[in-house]
């Protein structure tokens, strides 16, 4: 199903609110979505590279406070 949506005469609160219903959808059935197989290898390679010491974790607050910290 094609939905045309006039996007050039939508203003941006328009189009945000739009966007926001369609991942609103979308996150009621994240269980349909396939995760892509790249997307394991990803995380699994992190995993063991956490084990092996080769990367550390750090918790959000902090991957937050240093994000913030190098764009100042």
């Amino acid at each position: 199903m094609a939905i045309i949506l006039p996007l050039d005469k939508m203003s941006i609160g328009e189009k945000i609110s739009t966007m926001e219903k369609i991942w609103d959808d979308l996150c009621r059935g994240v269980e349909e979505i396939p995760s892509p197989p790249w997307h394991e290898r990803i995380l699994q390679k992190r995993e063991e590279d956490e084990k092996n010491g080769a990367e550390s974790l750090i918790d959000w607050e902090t991957a937050k406070k240093n994000i913030r910290d190098s764009l100042q």
